[in-house]
């Protein structure tokens, strides 16, 4: 089911929700790196700024009313029972990068996993301490 708009009330649903993001995230980002060397290879990427602002108005509108609301974006889907689906996108400026220079290239991805890595951490503790435990794939 694709919803133009879920509302839900738990906190917890947004954190899960980052985990998910940056596991899918990881999964591109690696991609980028093991095929680098393939001829017509186009790096991938997820919209971060998309789900960071996706994130922003949803808590804005749990401060306000008490209440999530996710929205669905062009490349960010959300359907029933937290179902929820992210679409990757060229890269852009990597694959500039790669063309140009790849050790370059290769340093800016190693740099966006481990910023990735850190993030789903933090989501990842958050959640633990919220509660009491943490997504087991994580």
């Amino acid at each position: 089911m694709n919803l133009t708009s879920l509302v839900t009330d738990n906190i917890t649903e947004i954190l899960t929700k980052i985990v998910v993001f940056t596991q899918a995230r990881q999964k591109v980002l690696i991609q980028n790196i093991i095929n680098m060397h393939r001829p017509e290879f186009v790096p991938k990427e997820l919209e971060e700024h998309e789900f960071g602002s996706l994130l922003n108005y949803a808590v804005d509108e749990h401060v306000r009313s008490r209440r999530l609301v996710l929205h669905d974006t062009e490349n960010i889907k959300f359907g029933e029972a937290g179902a929820f689906e992210v679409r990757a996108v060229v890269d852009e400026a990597g694959r500039d990068l790669l063309v140009e220079d790849q050790g370059q290239y290769l340093q800016r991805q190693i740099t966006k996993l481990w910023e990735n890595s850190l993030n789903q951490k933090v989501a990842a503790e958050l959640l633990r301490q919220k509660e009491g435990t943490i997504p087991l794939d994580v």
